[in-house]
């Protein structure tokens, strides 16, 4: 299983809850480019929506994925077009409740490979506060200050 990208800014942003494995439904040009790092999910987030039948669907919103530059001409192509997430439809009815009853929301963390399949993991998240923030700062600096204390003092 190797890491292909990571949302740094999810952990900073939002107190991580609860953790779901999705697929990603992509064309052939968009995994080859997955997997060769041109991938960024920064601004990314993930939206449930139903589809005409009523069901529940959950789609990948704003992830950049740059176009492979050994693919052929791809005409129009949108490197931030909606991407369909697999999930099972149980999870996603289990997902939209607790997005729409306690004000949580659903932040990519990472896309990783497991066997020959892309992954992304979705959290299911709550923002933090802007005091909350400046408290994880203040203990990473803190923390790096008492390694750095260690490692001088041997």
């Amino acid at each position: 299983m190797s890491v292909l990208a990571i949302n740094k800014r999810a952990s900073f942003d939002y107190e991580v809850l609860d953790k779901y494995e999705a697929g990603i439904v992509l064309a052939g040009y968009e995994v080859k480019a997955v997997r060769a790092g041109n991938v960024n999910l920064k601004s990314a987030y993930v939206a449930l929506r139903t589809d005409h039948g009523g069901l529940p669907e959950a789609y990948l919103i704003n992830a950049h994925i740059s176009l492979y530059k050994y693919a052929s001409t791809v005409k129009d192509y949108d490197p931030t077009r909606s991407r369909k997430l697999l999930l099972k439809a149980k999870e996603i009815n289990y997902l939209l409740g607790k997005s729409k009853e306690q004000g949580l929301t659903l932040v990519p963390l990472r896309i990783y490979t497991k066997s020959r399949f892309l992954k992304l993991e979705l959290a299911l998240a709550k923002g933090k506060k802007k005091y909350d923030k400046r408290e994880d700062l203040k203990k990473k600096d803190l923390d790096r200050e008492a390694r750095a204390y260690l490692k001088r003092t041997g």
